[in-house]
């Protein structure tokens, strides 16, 4: 048996930045450290740190309850409102958003100030798309598919501005680019795609396309993870997703030739070569 493991797969900058910080303020921070949400999401990083000592804030209200200690904001981002919150209740905080994210922030603060109507291309649920949310200073849109694109074209305003949650589909983004740009106002489209979502998912794709059966791993509640499953998905119907090795079924393996590995940017390097080496071992 071949196992081809993704070169793109696993932490990217961002997430890779934002846990090695939130380790290192566990370990020299004094009184008590929190993530504003899970830090990422990888249910057994955030066990780990919680072991640490380090509790997750589930909501504005936890936050509000606070009277001291260390809060991490987490690489997904926040709205302007909790950076606000914090400096009122003089609660000392890490700031680990992602730069990506960051620059979503400045771009929909800057255009919905300039009279912009801000279309977000993200899911409405997503952490990441709740602080970009934070940040327009006007009326904004979330869109998430080419149905609801369609749909919102009878209302769309003339000046818009279009930008994209960082680990959305490209090829959809651009569909949905395409269909809002035809009324043919003034529109201002940033991709803002990462690009390391951008290659891993064109990288998961062409390896999909040759393996007998493709393995993604990653939290259920990664919205990259499980965009890399679909796209996976569509190119090899034998693509499984799991969370941890233990979700690893070795008996649909028995008859495969080829086999490709791939996970999301939340998934750390050690569980990728844990499953790829009980691959190789198995067959």
């Amino acid at each position: 048996m071949e196992v081809k493991v993704a070169k793109t797969a696993g932490f990217c900058f961002g997430v890779k930045r934002a846990v090695e910080k939130a380790y290192e303020v566990a370990e020299s921070t004094q009184g008590p450290v929190y993530t504003y949400g899970p830090i990422i999401h990888n249910e057994e990083v955030v066990r780990d740190l919680e072991e640490r000592g380090v509790r997750v804030l589930e909501s504005e209200e936890d936050l509000k309850k606070l009277e001291s200690g260390t809060v991490i904001i987490r690489s997904h981002g926040v709205p302007a409102s909790i950076y606000e919150l914090l400096e009122q209740k003089n609660i000392a905080y890490v700031d680990v958003t992602c730069p990506f994210v960051l620059k979503i922030h400045r771009i929909v603060e800057k255009e919905s100030l300039a009279g912009r109507h801000i279309v977000i291309v993200g899911n409405a649920d997503h952490p990441e798309v709740a602080g970009i949310r934070g940040w327009c200073k006007g009326p904004y849109t979330v869109i998430k598919n080419q149905e609801e694109a369609r749909a919102f074209l009878s209302e769309c305003p003339e000046k818009v501005c279009i930008v994209s949650q960082t680990t959305f589909n490209y090829n959809n983004f651009q569909e949905i680019v395409e269909i809002l740009a035809e009324k043919g106002y003034d529109r201002l489209v940033l991709n803002t795609i990462c690009n390391a979502t951008q290659d891993r998912q064109s990288e998961a794709e062409e390896i999909a396309k040759q393996a007998d059966a493709m393995i993604v791993i990653g939290g259920r509640k990664s919205s990259n993870t499980q965009k890399l499953y679909e796209i996976c998905k569509r190119e090899c119907e034998n693509t499984y997703y799991i969370q941890t090795l233990a979700d690893l079924d070795f008996d649909r393996f028995q008859s495969v030739q080829y086999v490709g590995i791939t996970a999301g940017a939340s998934t750390p390097n050690k569980l990728i070569e844990e499953v790829s080496k009980h691959v190789r071992i198995k067959f």
